[in-house]
């Protein structure tokens, strides 16, 4: 574990295979990095991000999700274990904060607003206990490849649902899931809508 780490105050969360995982106490919590760009520095390590390209017309729109191979989908699912999967959420919902041990996620929210946040809990990561903020959506459609260890969640935003295309590099498997609650003190995550 880096000496960094020794040195601040954190829980454990879980632990597998050398990967442990836990949130600094009394973290300073808010929106922590609001991420506008791909390229943010603060973005938390290993977490990718690509712009995906919409195509609209008279008709509405067209836009390509993953292309295997290529960007954040590089290297993804090699095991042959891929699942594609869609989550429609109504607005205001909140679907936060879990985490996988073992799978990497990758997220194209297709409709709607997004409110997504990231929350490093990797304990030996050089960004551990970093939070990110993206919104994305229809208004800035984003791939977002999510690493193992790292929290993450969403609110919807707006008044109209929204649409989460994602693929997985592994079948669902519920032993590799961990949730802490939304509002996890130590995170101290800001759900409330900024309007300031």
């Amino acid at each position: 574990m880096r000496e960094a780490v020794s040195q601040i105050q954190w829980r454990a969360v879980a632990s597998k295979g050398g990967l442990q995982l836990g949130v600094v106490r009394g973290g300073p919590g808010g929106l922590g990095s609001v991420i506008a760009s791909p390229e943010a520095p603060d973005l938390i390590d290993g977490v990718q991000i690509a712009a995906l390209r919409l195509h609209p017309d008279d008709r509405g729109f067209f836009e390509e999700i993953f292309r295997w191979g290529q960007g954040p989908a590089k290297d993804f699912a090699p095991s042959g274990s891929l699942q594609v999967s869609a989550a429609l959420s109504y607005p205001g919902t909140i679907k936060a904060i879990h985490y996988h041990l073992r799978q990497t996620d990758l997220w194209a929210p297709v409709l709607g607003l997004f409110q997504v946040m990231l929350y490093d809990l990797r304990a030996d990561s050089a960004t551990f206990g970093r939070l990110n903020t993206l919104y994305v959506g229809t208004l800035r459609p984003w791939q977002i490849r999510i690493p193992p260890g790292v929290g993450h969640g969403y609110k919807v935003i707006g008044t109209e649902s929204a649409l989460l295309v994602y693929a997985t590099d592994q079948w669902y498997d519920p032993t590799d899931e961990g949730r802490l609650p939304w509002n996890d003190p130590d995170v101290n995550y800001d759900w409330e809508t900024q309007r300031r």
